[in-house]
């Protein structure tokens, strides 16, 4: 599993984010947590995934890039609404992996310029 640096979170659990990612990476019960992750099928944009299913000692989760965490489901499809409208603001397309991947390059290049 790889972590997005700038997760995006939803409101019910932005006071425990720390806690629940914690949780998460050492196969701790999240029962109403889903993780918001670029899709695992290049077709789809993301995919909602139920923390418990990342709990299963065979799901896949070597190459599951999370990019959102939210309380609940709806919480969920709303955080996946606003990265894809976000994404086709700055691109006018619906590529949220690039827009992602372009956004984790500039944050990168922005902290070894200023740490020059």
């Amino acid at each position: 599993m790889k972590w997005y640096k700038n997760l995006y979170i939803g409101e019910s659990i932005a006071h425990k984010k720390n806690r629940v990612k914690w949780k998460i990476i050492h196969n701790a019960g999240q029962l109403d947590v889903y993780v918001v992750a670029l899709a695992s099928n290049h077709d789809n944009l993301l995919d909602l995934i139920p923390a418990w299913e990342l709990m299963q000692k065979h799901y896949p989760k070597k190459h599951i890039f999370i990019v959102g965490l939210a309380g609940n489901y709806e919480e969920a499809t709303e955080l996946a609404a606003q990265i894809v409208c976000e994404a086709y603001a700055a691109t006018g397309s619906f590529k949220v992996r690039e827009y992602i991947k372009r956004k984790k390059q500039d944050r990168e290049e922005t902290l070894c310029t200023s740490s020059l």
